[in-house]
C-alpha cells in the first residue's frame, strides 16, 4: 500500500468511526488501553526509539574486521586484449586511539536519552488521553443538565400557564419561565457544540469513538503523598530531566572521540588477488598475488582541524550542562505548579459538593414554599439558575481534578502504565502491545 493510500485509509477509517457505533471505550482505564493499542504517535516514537538503538552497533562495526571482494575486466588494444582481475581484501583495527570506545559511549548514551525521550512521549500521549476524557466527561454532563433543566422548565411553564388561566398566576409569570426556558435551549446548543468537539478531540487521541463515559474515575496509582515527595520524585524519574542527563553524558563522550582523532591508530591488512589475460583466442592467468602488512598512522598535523573540533565538542559539553541545570528548575517548577493546581481543584471539587448540596435543599425550599405562594415565580428562576451552575461546577471540577493529576503524575515521572492500568513493565518491555502493523490505525 503506497502512503497516500494508508493516509486515505486513516481518513476514511475516522469516517467510518462516526456511525458505527462500535464497542467503545466507558471508562478511563479503557480509553488509556485502547489508546497504548491504536495510538500512531506513540508507534512512531517507538519505530524511532528503534533506529536510535541501532547506532551503538555501528560505532562497534568501526573496530571489527572487515573483508571485501573486487573483480574488475576489460579490452584495450594495445595488444592485451581482454583482460581481468579479482581480489579479496582483509582489514582489521588493532589500536584505534579511542576512536571506537569513545563513539561506542556516545551512542550508548544518545540510546539512553532517546529512552527516556520516549518515556516522556508516553507520558505526553496519556496526559492528552485524561485531557480528553475529561473534557469529553464534562460535556456530557453539561448537555445532560441542559436538557434536564428544559424538562423541569417544561413542566414549570405548564404549570405557569394552568395557574395564568385558573387567574392564580400572571402573563409576567409565563412569560418569565419562557424567556428561562429559551435561555437554557441556547445553552444545550452551546453544549452539544462542544460536545462534538470534545468527541472530535478524543477520537483522535484514542482512536474509537466515545459512548458514555463513566464518570466515577478512582485515583491513579503513585501520587505523591506531599510536595517534598513530589520533588524528590521528579528528581529521580522526570524523563525529560532525566534525557539532559544522558544528553550531557554523550557530549562528554564527544569529547574523547574528538580528542581521538588526533591520536595515532594501527591497523593490520591483507590482500590476495589474480589476474587473468585472453591472447590469441586462449586465457593466460598471471600469478596470484597476496600482502599482509600493519598500518601506522600519526596524524603530525593537522591544519588546527583536531583541536577546533575539540573546542567545538567542550562547548557543547558546557552547553549541555547548562541545559541540565534549566530543566532541573523547570522540572520542580513543573512540580509546584501541578500540586497547587491538585490541590486547588480537590478544594473546588469538595466546595462544590457542599454548593450542590445547599443547592438542592434551597431549589427543594424554594418550590415548596411556592405551592403555598410564599415564593415568586424570580424566586424559582433563581433557584433553578443557581441548582444548575452547582451541577456545571462540580462537573468542571471533577474534570480539572482527573487533568491536575496527571499533570502532576508527568511533572513527577510516573505517567505510565502504572498509574492507571496496575501494569508494573517497564514501557520499553510493554510497548509491543503498541500496533505498528498499519499507520493508519488509531487517531
Amino acid at each position: 500500500m503506497t502512503r497516500r493510500a494508508r493516509i486515505g485509509a486513516a481518513l476514511m477509517a475516522g469516517a467510518v468511526l462516526l456511525p458505527s457505533g462500535t464497542a467503545q471505550a466507558e471508562t478511563l482505564r479503557e480509553a488509556i488501553a485502547m489508546a497504548y493499542a491504536t495510538n500512531p504517535t506513540l508507534a512512531e516514537a517507538r519505530a524511532r526509539q528503534e533506529a536510535l538503538e541501532e547506532r551503538p552497533e555501528q560505532a562497534r562495526a568501526q573496530g571489527r574486521p572487515t573483508l571485501s571482494a573486487s573483480a574488475n575486466g576489460g579490452y584495450d588494444d594495445l595488444g592485451y586484449g581482454n583482460a581481468g582481475s579479482a581480489d579479496l581484501r582483509a582489514a582489521m583495527p588493532i589500536w584505534t586511539g579511542g576512536r571506537v570506545s569513545s563513539s561506542v559511549r556516545a551512542a550508548s548514551h544518545d540510546v539512553a536519552a532517546g529512552e527516556q525521550g520516549l518515556r516522556d512521549s508516553e507520558a505526553a500521549m496519556l496526559e492528552r488521553v485524561v485531557a480528553a476524557y475529561a473534557d469529553l466527561l464534562f460535556a456530557q454532563e453539561a448537555v445532560e443538565v441542559a436538557r434536564i433543566g428544559i424538562g423541569r422548565l417544561d413542566r414549570q411553564v405548564d404549570e405557569a400557564q394552568f395557574r395564568f388561566d385558573t387567574g392564580e398566576a400572571t402573563r409576567t409569570d409565563v412569560a418569565q419561565l419562557e424567556a428561562q426556558r429559551s435561555s437554557v435551549v441556547a445553552n444545550l446548543a452551546d453544549a452539544e457544540a462542544a460536545l462534538a468537539s470534545a468527541r472530535a478531540g478524543y477520537r483522535a487521541v484514542v482512536g474509537e469513538e466515545p459512548e458514555e463515559l463513566a464518570a466515577d474515575v478512582p485515583p491513579p496509582a503513585l501520587l505523591p503523598a506531599d510536595l517534598p515527595s513530589a520533588r524528590s520524585s521528579a528528581e529521580e524519574a522526570n524523563p525529560r530531566l532525566l534525557e539532559r542527563l544522558r544528553i550531557a553524558d554523550a557530549s562528554e563522550a564527544r569529547i574523547d572521540r574528538a580528542r581521538a582523532e588526533g591520536a595515532p591508530s594501527v591497523d593490520l591488512a591483507g590482500a590476495y588477488g589474480r589476474g587473468l589475460r585472453e591472447s590469441g583466442g586462449d586465457f593466460r592467468g598471471y600469478d596470484s598475488a597476496a600482502s599482509v602488512g600493519v598500518t601506522l598512522r600519526i596524524p603530525l598535523l593537522t591544519g588546527g582541524l583536531v583541536a577546533a573540533q575539540v573546542r567545538e565538542a567542550e562547548a557543547s559539553a558546557r552547553a549541555d550542562d547548562y541545559a541540565v541545570l534549566a530543566e532541573a528548575r523547570e522540572t520542580i517548577r513543573s512540580v509546584d505548579t501541578a500540586w497547587a493546581a491538585l490541590e486547588a481543584a480537590e478544594r473546588r471539587e469538595q466546595a462544590s459538593r457542599t454548593g450542590l448540596a445547599a443547592a438542592q435543599l434551597a431549589l427543594d425550599g424554594v418550590r415548596a414554599e411556592y405551592e403555598f405562594g410564599l415564593r415568586s415565580t424570580i424566586d424559582i428562576l433563581l433557584a433553578e439558575q443557581s441548582y444548575r451552575s452547582a451541577q456545571l461546577a462540580l462537573a468542571r471540577a471533577r474534570s480539572d481534578v482527573l487533568i491536575a493529576q496527571a499533570a502532576l503524575l508527568r511533572a513527577t515521572g510516573n505517567l505510565d502504565r502504572r498509574a492507571y492500568l496496575g501494569d508494573s513493565r517497564p514501557f520499553a518491555d510493554a510497548r509491543d502491545s503498541v500496533n505498528t502493523s498499519d499507520p493508519s490505525v488509531g487517531g
